[in-house]
């Protein structure tokens, strides 16, 4: 268990910093400024480029490739009229092969010619009537450094696409955890339970959990202390689940030693959030995450979840909670030894 202290972070009724459906609501530090926002894109700006909206990410590609081609268009406008190639006459016969009256770009004589040759060089398309002397040095050198930043800005972007489209966050959607979380005693241990369906339609493995205990400390005024926590599967202990199929219900032993055990027993240390967070693996190796909070009036003390036998979630049915004693005396009332008639019984909820 790690615990860690923080500068305040509440004001005088507590303000969850992880929503429901997994947004942080951290209170972000009154920063403005041209120079604090540049420092803030030069620490992180792959951690700026994922957060990005869509919107600006498809401005941004276009700008980009926009900004290029004016600038090599510029270039190469300039290249033509620093050789004195724009007001040459025609003179040059291709059906010859003689190059020596041909220009540095043969019928490059406008901007519009130099922006469309930019274009050509960049995508590879092929060139038309406007292409390049093989034997003009300053050609072939603006054409490699083109051809060069070309590929750079074309590997940057598609990777950059690439890790926006498959940011696990993105795939949150495929988890979905209980809104509430229970209090029951499980195996002679009173427990802290909450529950995670599988939306996906596919087996997801690898299943691993990670919480956190929010506390504020010394008033309103206080900070905030955070400690780690431990929940296991209730079918595979501490070890991650190889499968998920059917949901998942995760507990935590309220021992003597766990934070949680004491907030939830001392009415002075009310005020807490209890953030966990859940990720799995398909068998591509996609990764899925999500992350919820639960605050103190959303732990129901001495109810659990109901058992069931179904493969995925269908609303919030296996979000129901029961008393624990309905609980317990309904998993009991259903306990028998299988004959060899009865068929194999199907993955419960657990």
């Amino acid at each position: 268990m790690t615990t860690d202290k923080s500068s305040p972070l509440m004001g005088s009724s507590y303000q969850r910093l992880v929503s429901k459906d997994g947004r942080f609501l951290f209170p972000q530090p009154a920063q403005s400024g041209q120079g604090w926002a540049w420092s803030v894109l030069r620490r992180d700006w792959m951690g700026v480029w994922l957060n990005l909206r869509w919107r600006w990410v498809i401005l941004i590609f276009c700008c980009v490739f926009l900004v290029q081609w004016l600038l090599f268009a510029v270039l190469w406008y300039v290249l033509q009229w620093n050789s004195g190639d724009l007001d040459r006459p025609d003179t040059y016969d291709p059906l010859t092969g003689d190059l020596t009256n041909m220009p540095c770009v043969l019928n490059l004589n406008s901007f519009s010619a130099a922006f469309s040759f930019a274009v050509e060089t960049h995508l590879t398309i092929g060139y038309g009537t406007i292409y390049p002397n093989p034997n003009c040095r300053h050609t072939i050198l603006l054409l490699t450094v083109q051809m060069l930043l070309a590929l750079l800005c074309d590997a940057l972007l598609t990777g950059a696409l690439v890790a926006k489209f498959t940011r696990p966050g993105k795939r949150s959607e495929g988890l979905l955890l209980s809104r509430q979380a229970c209090v029951c005693e499980v195996g002679g241990e009173v427990c802290v339970l909450f529950r995670v369906c599988n939306l996906t339609g596919r087996p997801l493995q690898e299943v691993c959990v990670r919480a956190v205990l929010l506390q504020r400390e010394g008033g309103v005024e206080g900070g905030v202390s955070q400690s780690e926590l431990e929940f296991s599967a209730m079918a595979t202990g501490s070890r991650p689940c190889p499968l998920f199929l059917s949901p998942l219900t995760f507990r935590h032993a309220l021992t003597p030693a766990s934070p949680l055990g004491h907030a939830l027993r001392s009415p002075a240390q009310s005020e807490f959030e209890l953030v966990v967070f859940v990720s799995a693996q398909q068998e591509t190796g996609s990764a899925h995450q999500r992350r919820s909070s639960y605050l103190r009036s959303e732990i129901l003390q001495g109810r659990s979840f109901a058992r069931g036998n179904k493969h995925r979630c269908h609303g919030n049915h296996c979000f129901l909670t029961l008393p624990w004693e309905d609980t317990h005396a309904h998993t009991h009332a259903h306990t028998h030894t299988p004959s060899s008639g009865d068929q194999q019984p199907s993955t419960e909820c657990v």
